[in-house]
Formats: C-alpha cells, structure tokens, sequence
C-alpha cells in the first residue's frame, strides 16, 4: 500500500492507494482525488516549467512550461531538449518554441511576454 498526498486542490487529502486490490484509494475527500492516486502509480505524469535563453530582449531568458503534463520518466529529456533553444525577442505567451517535444504530444510554450 502506498501512501500519497493529493495534489489536485488546497486539501492536500492523505490518500492510501491499494496497489494489490486493483488500485484502490481511500483517504481522498473528492473524486478528484481518487483520479489522481489511482493515475499517480499507474501512469505518473507532471507539467514541466522551466527558462530558455533569449536574445535581443529585455530579459536574457524567457519562461515556459509543457501545454500538457508529460510521462514523469520523460521529464529529464524535456529539459535537455530546452538547452538547445535559444529565442529571438519580441515572443508572446502561448508561442509554440518546440512542438511535440521528445515524443510526448507535449508542446513546450512561452509564458511571458518579452
């Protein structure tokens, strides 16, 4: 049995996931809850943000995330894809800098104006 801490809303339920009773969660107040702590053994997936470098702007690097949560195995190639990319200002938020990044489905986005 694994014991997780739900991270869907400001709660922070104290979930208990029975792996070996077909994935069944207790502890969650919500139905979100048990989404999440059933998802976070099977298949665990997290949002990557993180900066790129950025020329002729006010800031020497610019904000981004993924536009959807990618394989949590993944998230070490998302960042090494993010240091061969270097933007050229003015960018907007919601550009598209790196579309389906490292096979994921997952764009990688800008999230400030610069």
């Amino acid at each position: 049995m694994k014991e997780l801490i739900c991270i869907t809303c400001p709660k922070g339920c104290h979930l208990k996931v029975d792996e070996e009773n077909g994935y069944a969660v207790t502890g969650n107040a919500c139905p979100r809850g048990e989404a999440y702590g059933r998802a976070e053994l099977i298949h665990p997936t997290r949002v990557v943000t993180s900066t790129v470098r950025c020329t002729g702007g006010s800031r020497p690097r610019c904000p981004v995330k993924t536009s959807a949560p990618v394989p949590k195995d993944k998230m070490f190639d998302v960042i090494s894809a993010l240091d061969a990319i270097c933007l050229q200002a003015p960018v907007r938020i919601g550009q598209v800098v790196l579309p389906d990044v490292c096979g994921t489905g997952a764009d990688i986005v800008v999230t400030k104006n610069i």
